[in-house]
């Protein structure tokens, strides 16, 4: 049976989980950033109407002896890469709508773990007028996830929500089973998500879950992939879902699922490595990022970021942009190609 409790947020009154101003208070402030962005559109497409933040597979693992968070495998920093995509989300003043964590929150589902997780995101989401949505992952437990991350009542059933981020739908899917890795959706959810898909949104839907409906070329993956996605496909034919997010590969893919884009964000914790030798699962402590989607009137278009503190090498500042604004189309071509200005 598929959990219709208020999680994440939802197209009704938000839970009391979720951080910063109201559903009405952000949506205002989105309008408003965007309002004041450059009013000259210098190619063919207008800017975008919503910008998601895509993160997955935190893994965060319990407290530590001196209060800190255990390292991953005795080796990975899993709070430090969390804080510093945070930090660069910040920093970025980019007007991020809603930022959806594709599950795998927890390592182990220990309830400190969730609630450490919590409060970094959390506090970072809130300064950023941001929306948060959690999705469940197969190393998540459900009865913490709940109580820790979306601050409702403890129990067994799929976690299962839609949020309204200023006309753009999207829909999480909780796709773990109990005790295993691999991934299912149960019929019931699958009625849910006809019902919900009946009616359009303004800006279409996204579809957010785990376990991801894209070939992965690493055999041992294929052991947890998402089964029976034949069902999935037949209840999204035709219907206003634009884009499918996923996680638990850890590495950065896309792919097409019944028409349908999929993008796989890879892990902040640690990624794989899908150049090893054959038949060789390596998980490293490198290559981590984020992912930024940003919705289009036409079209859904996912960036990879990656985290890090980086040189350099070259940058054109506000005011170089605002010079070229004030010029028409062909002078601006050609300021830019010969940089003239």
């Amino acid at each position: 049976m598929t959990d219709t409790t208020p999680t994440n947020a939802q197209m009704s009154a938000p839970a009391p989980a979720q951080p910063g101003p109201s559903p009405a208070g952000r949506s205002s402030a989105r309008a408003t950033e965007r309002d004041e962005s450059p009013a000259v559109q210098l190619g063919q497409y207008p800017a975008a109407t919503h910008l998601i933040a895509h993160l997955s597979d935190t893994h965060f693992l319990g407290t530590a002896s001196d209060g800190s968070g255990r390292l991953l495998y005795d080796a990975v920093d899993t709070d430090s890469t969390v804080h510093r995509a945070m930090a660069q989300l910040e920093a970025s003043g980019l007007p991020i709508d809603a930022l959806v964590f594709t599950g795998d929150i927890a390592d182990r589902g220990e309830p400190d773990a969730y609630r450490r997780v919590r409060d970094i995101v959390e506090a970072s989401t809130e300064r950023m007028g941001a929306e948060l949505i959690w999705v469940m992952g197969n190393h998540d437990e459900r009865q913490a996830f709940r109580t820790e991350l979306l601050r409702v009542e403890a129990h067994d059933a799929p976690i299962d929500a839609v949020a309204d981020l200023n006309g753009l739908r999207l829909i999480t899917l909780d796709t773990t089973v109990p005790g295993y890795h691999h991934g299912e959706i149960t019929a019931g959810q699958l009625a849910w998500l006809t019902e919900v898909l009946s009616e359009p949104a303004e800006f279409g839907s996204l579809l957010a879950l785990h376990h991801p409906p894209v070939p992965t070329a690493l055999p041992l993956m294929t052991i947890l992939e998402l089964r029976e996605q034949a069902a999935l496909a037949e209840v999204l034919a035709g219907s206003d879902v634009r884009a499918i997010l996923g996680g638990h590969l850890h590495y950065a893919t896309t792919g097409l699922f019944a028409g349908i884009p999929v993008s796989v964000a890879a892990a902040t914790c640690y990624t794989i490595d899908v150049a090893a030798p054959p038949r060789q699962l390596t998980g490293v402590d490198g290559g981590q990022s984020i992912n930024l989607v940003h919705v289009y009137a036409d079209q859904v278009v996912h960036s990879t970021v990656p985290l890090g503190a980086f040189d350099v090498v070259t940058r054109f500042d506000p005011a170089y942009l605002a010079r070229m604004e004030a010029l028409s189309a062909p002078d601006r071509l050609e300021a830019f190609s010969r940089h003239t200005i």
